[in-house]
């Protein structure tokens, strides 16, 4: 399910040429410890077996891209490349240096393969909320939203087999931090999540509609962390949920509102605005408003450290933080409450962004990701990116603000806390 490797073998038929894949480890990324590496490491070993049975390598290159690509597309005579795409920062600015340093007769193109509508065909511009790209999207979705074509074995032998990757040695060879293990409730690969999207349709999806924003009970589809990862096409989802449109409306619209609609309002912030996750890149009312409650008196302050623990006074923030902590997701709803108190017990905003940012990265499953630095955590939270002015009070100013009591009134909050107590 994967619309680049889907158009990479359609140029090598074409070509009557053999098809390699090629991934690129980096020791290092972002805040990402062996929580990450591992899940990612453990789907791509899928990824092998699958392509060796097509009859298409699959080469794990241990190093940089703009280091080994160049020289791997010299050494094997390949005649085309093609990449996924991604908005971040980091990963465009590889594609970059891939780009500058290939020979000058091989072609390069690149293909959104996890938005179902290509983030630059969506919009041309940075959009302002929901409701500007919304209908922007649904106008395309009947053009996009199709059935996946098949890869299939592929004809053309390799002249050269991939080398016999040495899965534990790869995984020995990371500079990550191994202080926050991997979790067991997520197994990672694309079979399991296919698992995970069944079980969601089966069980969960008749309640997503009406109880999505209730901590306590199951009603998310818990999908992000193989969404991220790219083992489970949003595609593939949305064109199973649909299928139950005719028994859960409710839900199956609000699956592809948050799915579809906000996940790639998330893409178009971080692809037309590069200071996607810091305060500079907030809505000037927004900086404005933070600006005039900088220094507003604050009940508490907590250092990076306490809030990490989870040891601030507030019993269901902590539950929140450690829920993270231990399982590498939080409650979609409760990530919002999360950040915004964060805003509430840090110096500045730019602290909070800061802290969000990083406890996100480093303890979420599908962190650094434009979800989490837009979506309904840090920038969506603390500087009210696509949402609106509220009104005016200490510390937030006119950024939308959340309290115990108002999660009180929503869900039975004892019964979370109580789960998740230290």
């Amino acid at each position: 399910d994967n619309w680049a490797f889907l158009y990479a073998q359609r140029l090598a038929l074409k070509q009557e040429l053999p098809l390699h894949v090629c991934f690129c480890l980096v020791p290092k990324f972002l805040d990402a410890t062996i929580r990450h590496y591992g899940f990612m490491l453990r789907g791509l070993q899928e990824v092998a077996e699958e392509c060796a049975e097509l009859n298409i390598p699959f080469h794990l290159l241990l190093g940089y891209a703009k280091d080994m690509l160049p020289a791997f597309v010299v050494e094997h005579g390949v005649g085309g490349l093609v990449t996924d795409f991604c908005p971040l920062r980091l990963p465009r600015q590889w594609v970059e240096d891939v780009r500058e340093r290939l020979p000058e007769d091989v072609p390069f193109a690149q293909v959104d393969a996890h938005n179902i509508v290509p983030c630059w065909v969506a919009s041309p511009k940075q959009e302002y909320s929901a409701r500007t790209i919304r209908g922007k999207i649904h106008a395309q979705l009947p053009e996009f939203l199709t059935e996946f074509p098949p890869v299939v074995h592929h004809p053309y032998p390799p002249s050269c087999q991939a080398e016999p990757i040495a899965w534990e040695a790869c995984y020995s060879s990371l500079q990550v931090d191994r202080t926050v293990k991997e979790v067991e409730w997520a197994t990672p690969g694309t079979a399991a999540g296919l698992a995970v999207l069944q079980s969601f349709i089966a069980e969960r999806l008749k309640s997503f509609g009406s109880h999505r924003n209730d901590p306590n009970k199951a009603a998310l589809s818990n999908l992000s962390p193989w969404f991220h990862f790219g083992q489970v096409s949003t595609q593939r989802a949305i064109l199973e949920v649909q299928k139950h449109r005719g028994k859960y409306k409710e839900s199956v619209d609000a699956f592809v509102e948050e799915a579809v609609v906000r996940r790639e309002l998330a893409e178009n912030f971080c692809y037309y605005n590069e200071n996607y996750d810091s305060v500079q890149g907030a809505y000037d009312w927004a900086q404005t408003t933070l600006k005039l409650h900088a220094k507003d008196k604050r009940p508490f302050l907590y250092k990076l450290q306490e809030l990490e623990q989870g040891t601030t006074h507030d019993p269901l923030w902590n539950a929140a933080q450690l829920q993270m902590v231990q399982e590498g997701k939080m409650h979609g709803f409760l990530r919002m409450y999360w950040a915004k108190k964060i805003l509430e017990w840090t110096h500045s905003p730019e602290e909070a962004l800061r802290f969000a940012i990083y406890l996100n990265d480093r303890y979420e499953l599908d962190g650094r990701d434009p979800n989490g630095y837009v979506g309904k955590r840090c920038l969506w939270s603390i500087c009210g990116i696509h949402d609106q002015g509220w009104a005016e009070r200490a510390i937030f100013g006119k950024i939308r603000y959340m309290n115990y009591a108002g999660c009180k009134r929503k869900f039975d909050v004892d019964q979370f806390e109580r789960r998740y107590s230290p």
